[in-house]
């Protein structure tokens, strides 16, 4: 967003703030000679899997490979049902029908999290798994889902590409399944300065079969046990994760803060703001408010230079790319539609200090008053 004074997106400052202590690192790790799988690579894996309170981490080419490779592992095939929310970023569902699985879409909850007795309600013959996806950084009611997946014998597999360090009920994302799935897309909180992703799983025969996966299927250099595919993550890729790493729980606070000041400041408005509860502890990879006046607002704060975003204008079951794939839709999706056309996502990235912040919401403050 050239030209604004408050940026959606700053990765350019976040650069600014690393230079002297990340390129050292990123030269050291190219003059190594090592630049794909290597010992940064297995380094990372290990801090991720402590990070996300699991056995294994898998680094991948990106999300959408973890959630692809993951689905891949439990069986999940041609006919199989998995149930998910229709209110996420494409990649969810583009896994699912990626491997001729069948997507069922169902409601959500008025934080834009997946329902639960949504989902019990689309449970079917041919159902085999749960894809819920913590949107915007909080997660779903992962006790309640995981309930559900025991009493009907499904699989679990957290889309929680948007939730790194987030928890529920004490408990870490990503942990709950037998797969989370994380991306690290220059966007995301963790993020790399290019794609990136990995799964975390409590199985070593799993995490073996993924390592797998993400190199041809290569049980050794000339041995191919079953065909895979190239999703290996680079080391200056892994290297520049590692570092980040180091100031990820900084950034969180600072997205958090900016979020409390958000609420303190919004809250006599005509907009619905995230929810905060004890069971919850949310990382904000987005802040994202509800308003009947969406548009008419973000054109309001364009104009001031700020910048925001919608984390989703369109429900995945009514893209195009759905009209020719098998799918389910239970019941009318009545509130994700109507979340679709109210959600504004406004800026909160760790750049941002309590001025910035003041200044949006006196913006917004000024919307709503007809100044």
């Amino acid at each position: 967003m050239k030209g604004m004074q408050i940026p959606f997106v700053n990765l350019s400052a976040q650069w600014e703030s690393e230079r002297d202590e990340l390129l050292p690192i990123i030269d050291a790790t190219l003059g190594g000679g090592h630049w794909v799988n290597g010992s940064q690579v297995e380094e990372l894996e290990e801090a991720l899997a402590g990070l996300c309170e699991s056995r294994y981490a898998v680094a991948l080419n990106s999300g959408t490979d973890a959630l692809v490779f993951g689905l891949a592992a439990l069986g999940i095939g041609r006919g199989d049902e998995v149930i998910t929310p229709p209110n996420s970023f494409i990649a969810s569902t583009a896994a699912i029908c990626h491997l001729g699985a069948i997507p069922v879409f169902v409601d959500v909850l008025p934080d834009q999290t997946i329902d639960p007795e949504q989902v019990q309600e689309a449970v079917g013959p041919k159902t085999r798994a749960i894809m819920p996806v913590h949107l915007t950084g909080r997660m779903c009611l992962m006790n309640r889902l995981n309930e559900i997946a025991e009493k009907e014998n499904l699989w679990m597999i957290e889309d929680a590409a948007q939730a790194i360090g987030s928890r529920y009920l004490g408990r870490a994302s990503g942990s709950w399944g037998s797969f989370g799935c994380f991306s690290t897309h220059p966007l995301k909180n963790l993020n790399a300065i290019g794609d990136g992703g990995f799964i975390i799983t409590q199985s070593k025969d799993w995490a073996e079969k993924i390592r797998r996966l993400r190199s041809h299927g290569l049980a050794d250099r000339n041995t191919a046990s079953e065909f895979g595919f190239v999703s290996r993550m680079d080391e200056v890729q892994a290297a520049t994760l590692l570092y980040r790493l180091t100031r990820l729980s900084d950034l969180v606070v600072k997205r958090r803060r900016n979020a409390d000041l958000y609420r303190s400041l919004l809250s006599d408005l005509p907009i619905v703001l995230p929810p905060e509860d004890a069971d919850h502890w949310d990382t904000f990879h987005t802040f994202v408010i509800q308003t009947h006046d969406r548009d008419r607002l973000q054109d309001h704060l364009r104009k001031r230079g700020i910048g925001t975003g919608i984390h989703y204008p369109k429900l995945i079951s009514d893209q195009p790319a759905m009209s020719t794939r098998t799918h389910r839709i239970v019941g009318t999706l009545q509130r994700a539609r109507e979340q679709s056309q109210q959600i504004l996502s406004l800026p909160i990235n760790q750049t941002l200090d309590e001025k910035d912040i003041v200044l949006v919401a006196q913006e917004i403050s000024n919307f709503y008053s007809g100044k």
